[in-house]
């Protein structure tokens, strides 16, 4: 049974329910539900370290610091502090701590100092950090064997991460962030990195196409691997890459010229998919 007592427990359930997420979650076996809700929480905690442009820089690099500490407490066995929430997921999964620290060593990146068109390789390390550790737990949760564990999480982890970034250029612009890679800026015409000039520019949309094709590619690795029925719990994985396929789909279509609208997947359509995952995998 994992412990989920964190007195913001109530609240991150609020702030998942209704997300694909959370469909996703309340799929799976109680205590693989659990521990997927853990690590979700652990995920928000964090990154709202990271995202709080209120506060100052060194702020909360010494909160994500403390977190660090809070980690090492955990596998040794000490008093853990604002990780001891982990522990049972920790415990009954195997998760391995490369994979929580490099989730921080993520948001350090944002911390340090706000994104500006990251070269690939720069935005490559980010997304591993961000989202294939999050898989690489996940797959532990979903109990899957190491290699294809670990395949999965690199596939599925930057298609839905690749994702992201496309939905949220507008959003992320709003707090000086731009993870657009700077190649395909540059081979689209677009010479700044100034978040908001690029995402006015018209051509934003030559590179963003570029990018789609790639979290593309990412999407079909994982269907393949996803298709050879390896060992595991797999529901939750097939529907977040049918949701979120769907919704890299949708943008497609409606592009990425400004002005933009943010497309959505409405609750109609994601039971629609939730109830074909669920019948024909």
């Amino acid at each position: 049974m994992i412990d989920l007592t964190h007195p913001d427990a109530a609240q991150f359930k609020a702030r998942v329910s209704g997300s694909s997420f959370y469909t996703a979650m309340l799929l799976m076996p109680k205590a693989q539900r659990e521990a997927m809700f853990a690590i979700y929480m652990y995920c928000r905690l964090v990154d709202d370290i990271a995202d709080d442009g209120t506060r100052p820089r060194d702020v909360r690099a010494t909160e994500l610091v403390q977190w660090r500490r809070d980690l090492d407490a955990l596998y040794a066995g000490r008093p853990a502090g604002q990780a001891a929430f982990l522990q049972g997921a920790v415990r009954d999964f195997g998760l391995k701590q490369a994979d929580f620290l490099a989730v921080i060593d993520g948001m350090d990146m944002d911390v340090a100092a706000d994104i500006h068109a990251p070269d690939r390789a720069t935005l490559a390390l980010y997304c591993d950090r961000v989202a294939c550790a999050v898989g690489r737990l996940s797959t532990r949760i979903f109990g899957m064997d190491e290699a294809p564990g670990l395949e999965l999480a690199h596939n599925l982890g930057n298609a839905l991460q690749l994702t992201n970034i496309l939905r949220d250029i507008d959003e992320d612009a709003d707090i000086n962030r731009l993870y657009l890679p700077r190649e395909r800026l540059v081979e689209a015409g677009i010479e700044t990195t100034d978040p908001l000039a690029v995402v006015a520019d018209p051509w934003v949309d030559v590179a963003c196409r570029k990018i789609a094709a790639e979290a593309l590619d990412y999407f079909a690795a994982a269907d393949r691997l996803l298709r050879a029925k390896p060992r595991g719990h797999l529901l939750a994985p097939r529907l977040m890459a049918a949701v979120y396929g769907a919704l890299l789909q949708d943008m497609l279509k409606v592009g990425w010229g400004p002005p933009r609208r943010r497309v959505k997947i409405s609750k109609p359509r994601l039971l629609y998919i939730v109830a074909r995952c669920c019948v024909f995998g």
